[in-house]
């Protein structure tokens, strides 16, 4: 009964009326959210001074053995790694990554949100993703957004935030700078108006 109250599986939609400059504009997946607190990965924000590659290096993720090399790195992997954009996920444990993605790829470890997205975050997933045996869609971030208990909803009842149904086109499909933008008009909000009414609450 009080579930229905909780975010998971929404996007929250930072509003202009934002104080904290670090989710200005931001587009968060709410991944859990209960009365303990919330978890969330931005999914509109790229990560700095590190791509897919340099984090797979950092892993030490390998592709197989030399003498399937020739196999492993086929045109769809190389493309796939040079394709995949590091996201900045949140300021909290910014050195863990999480793969958020379509429910198609399920492993032990993964926390199945809704019918089509999920959540993993070991290795095995990136190194599937680098071999071009992951999930269809997903987003790879280095850290999260976490709320203590009753910190989201007080952020919400001061108007930080708007929250819309996910869709995957606007989740996994959407270029990094439009998804604001595009969710927003989705709600039907007119941020020409929101700009102009900035700072006046």
């Amino acid at each position: 009964m009080i579930k229905a109250t909780y975010l998971d599986g929404q996007l929250l939609l930072a509003m202009p009326s934002m104080t904290d400059p670090r989710f200005d504009r931001s587009v968060i997946y709410i991944c859990s959210h209960t009365e303990e607190g919330a978890m969330g990965i931005v999914v509109n924000s790229r990560a700095a001074n590190i791509d897919f590659s340099g984090l797979l290096d950092q892993l030490s993720v390998t592709y197989g053995s030399e003498q399937q090399s020739s196999e492993i790195f086929s045109s769809r992997v190389v493309e796939a790694e040079e394709e995949v954009i590091l996201h900045a996920g949140g300021p909290v444990e910014i050195g863990r990554g999480f793969i958020l993605h379509t429910a198609d790829y399920v492993q032990e470890s993964t926390m199945v949100i809704s019918e089509t997205v999920a959540l993993t975050a070991t290795i095995d997933i990136l190194a599937a993703i680098a071999q071009g045996t992951g999930p269809e869609n997903y987003i790879v971030a280095l850290g999260y957004t976490g709320w203590g208990e009753g910190q989201l909803e007080q952020e919400i009842n001061r108007n930080s935030w708007l929250n819309i149904e996910a869709d995957e086109e606007l989740l996994f499909r959407t270029d990094l700078d439009l998804k604001w933008a595009r969710a927003m008009a989705k709600l039907g909000v007119d941020i020409t108006m929101l700009s102009m009414n900035a700072g006046n609450a």
